[in-house]
């Protein structure tokens, strides 16, 4: 019972800190608070929608689920380090758009939606509990997650600058996730063991990851 507790709520905590990437957006942007209640407002609906549903598929297609939401990583990193780009470039040339870009952190995504699913359907199955409930358990610790965050983020009177920061950095952060979870579940169905050297195999991606982090780090000080 303690280990259902447990993953349980190690599930809660990771929808509460993917709730981060909302509060992000319109934290660093300069919408207005009723859109924020909003955009809040929704997740706890889709949340409870995507709960609803979780009785009606299969659990056979949870591998199949998460196979698309990585395709879907691909996708929206390339989106938001884009956006990000242009929202940087936008502000340094006098013209705030952050009340438009970051949407696209801030709305729900294909990748967001996968994640609140999946984490409908592993909930509803480990805590053996009605999919509708666990859509509101979802969706109030998505929705305090979101209202929280945006508030502590405005106290820190960051710039549409920032956003664009933030939204270069979560899409790199979006391709390694789906350069290094496939790789992960690769090892896992082969059984590699430590000795076997499959440890290496990731060595060179973490490498060529840390030289995009600190290229991208070392851009920003020469920036600034």
């Amino acid at each position: 019972m303690n280990y259902v507790y447990a993953a349980a709520t190690g599930i809660l905590i990771a929808i509460f800190i993917f709730g981060l990437k909302t509060g992000v957006g319109c934290g660093f942007s300069s919408v207005k608070k009723r859109d924020v209640l909003i955009l809040a407002g929704a997740y706890f609906l889709i949340s409870v929608i995507l709960g609803s549903l979780v009785e009606m598929v299969d659990q056979s297609y949870l591998e199949g689920i998460a196979n698309l939401g990585m395709t879907l990583h691909v996708l929206i990193a390339l989106i938001l380090i884009a956006a990000g780009i242009y929202t940087q470039k936008k502000w340094n040339c006098g013209c705030d758009v952050s009340k438009k870009t970051f949407l696209v952190i801030s709305v729900p995504c294909p990748v967001c939606l996968t994640a609140l699913f999946v984490s409908c359907m592993v909930l509803a199955s480990t805590l053996e509990i009605s999919g509708w409930k666990v859509g509101i358990i979802v969706g109030l610790v998505f929705f305090i997650s979101v209202i929280s965050s945006t508030w502590i983020f405005r106290k820190m009177k960051k710039t549409p600058e920032d956003l664009g920061t933030a939204m270069m950095f979560l899409g790199i952060f979006y391709l390694l996730g789906a350069m290094l979870v496939p790789a992960y579940i690769k090892a896992k169905k082969l059984n590699l063991a430590l000795s076997s050297g499959g440890e290496f195999e990731l060595v060179p991606l973490l490498i060529f990851s840390l030289f995009i982090i600190g290229g991208y780090a070392l851009n920003n000080i020469r920036g600034q």
